[in-house]
């Protein structure tokens, strides 16, 4: 039985320079700081003037790999999870390979939505065991300004930019790593939360830009009471399944969509909330890259050590959702 797992050795992130507060809104939308701090938890977000998502990846990848004080060219393969590629093709993968200089790797995208760096994490451990992988990146990085509607209050005060990367490394330590993970979909929650704009279904049209068809559309209220269910539940299952009560978890890393629901996810396991990595009232929403981007500044700010239980959990359009059981390995 193969015995090594793969461990996460270094991380990294990156935010846009240009914050934009709640008061930003206010000049345009029928809204409201207060308004916008009880229903999410959001005090302020960063995006991006212009560039691409690989601009937000490409610094959090080089501060991950400084980190380790490893070369582009010693990166075998490269996951990116974005709901915002560069473009449709090539992917953001390849894209980054060449940005970076990573001429040995390989890679993908990968469209998960807002579950989408879980999944590329999970992907990304399962080339390291089954031994054929050294190092593997993994990137969680999305433009979200790119895709919302700055004339609808119901999303666009809900998201940010932003770029995370981790590297994956092969370990024998016993115990150390992603040790157990647990993700779902569900097609039948497409409705609520979609951009059915740009692909073949509505391929881009004027029609389709005059209907706002590339813009998110949510049903907020339908999204929320899923997520609710769906984080808390596949959080349980996680820890339940290994046999893990609250006292032996670190850290919490949830998806970062709103602190209600990040709050639910907390409560239901029984863990107080200085367990919990919340940073979504600095960024918003950034999608693929609230995991990664917590973990890189938890890491950086000294908060997470070896042999920490953190327990991963995210939900998103698909519906997509799961949740992870890692144990910190350097």
């Amino acid at each position: 039985m193969n015995s090594t797992k793969a461990i996460i050795t270094s991380v990294g992130h990156y935010v846009p320079p240009d914050v934009y507060d709640n008061h930003y809104f206010e000049e345009f939308l029928d809204t409201n700081d207060q308004w916008i701090r009880e229903r999410t938890g959001i005090i302020e977000r960063r995006f991006a003037k212009d560039g691409a998502t690989s601009d937000l990846a490409v610094p959090a990848i080089k501060m991950c790999l400084d980190r380790r004080g490893l070369a582009p060219e010693d990166i075998d393969c490269i996951i990116v999870a974005t709901v915002t590629p560069d473009m449709f093709f090539p992917s953001t993968a390849c894209v980054l390979q060449e940005k970076i200089g990573a001429k040995n790797a390989w890679g993908f995208d990968l469209s998960g939505a807002c579950s989408g760096y879980l999944f590329a994490l999970a992907t990304g451990a399962q080339f390291i065991e089954s031994g054929t992988h050294k190092n593997v990146l993994v990137v969680g990085a999305d433009k979200m300004s790119s895709i919302i509607d700055f004339e609808d209050r119901n999303t666009c005060i809900l998201f940010g930019d932003g770029g995370g990367a981790v590297l994956l490394e092969p370990s024998e330590e016993e115990g150390y790593g992603l040790l157990d993970f647990d993700l779902h979909i569900d097609g039948a929650g497409e409705p609520y939360l979609h951009m059915r704009g740009g692909g073949s279904l509505n391929p881009p049209t004027q029609e389709s830009v005059a209907n706002k068809l590339h813009y998110v559309f949510q049903d907020g209220k339908a999204v929320f009471k899923e997520a609710v269910i769906g984080m808390a539940d596949t959080t349980e299952r996680i820890m339940k399944s290994n046999n893990l009560a609250p006292e032996d978890v670190r850290w919490l890393v949830p998806h970062q969509a709103n602190l209600r629901i990040i709050k639910a996810t907390a409560d239901r396991i029984e863990l107080p909330m200085e367990n919990v990595m919340v940073n979504i009232d600095k960024y918003g929403n950034t999608t693929a890259a609230t995991l990664p981007i917590c973990l890189s500044e938890w890491w950086e700010n000294g908060n997470i050590a070896k042999g920490d239980n953190l327990i991963l959990a995210t939900f998103g359009a698909g519906y997509t959702w799961g949740s992870g059981w890692l144990k910190w390995a350097y």
